[in-house]
């Protein structure tokens, strides 16, 4: 688990579909405020997991430690980058 990855919502561009609280099994989202996004377990990010960055159908979602060169699809999933367990 991460201590300096996790994921940020970018409000203005969320549509809130709850795409991103729907598909990630590691609790990093409040489910209770779905659909939503409220990210209130940020250390159970997986480092480098993009599961609801490329999942989210505007791109809202960036992270924090990022520096791999990763940026939202926009509404296209990348290929093999589902999220981690």
């Amino acid at each position: 688990m991460a201590k300096t990855w996790y994921p940020v919502i970018d409000y203005v561009l969320c549509t809130e579909c709850g795409t991103c609280i729907a598909n990630c099994s590691h609790g990093v989202y409040d489910a209770k405020k779905a659909p939503s996004p409220s990210v209130i377990h940020p250390l159970g990010c997986v480092d480098h997991c993009h599961g609801c960055g490329n999942r989210c159908p505007v791109g809202a979602i960036t992270y924090v430690g990022e520096n791999t060169g990763w940026t939202p699809p926009n509404g296209t999933p990348a290929a093999n980058e589902g999220c981690c367990s």
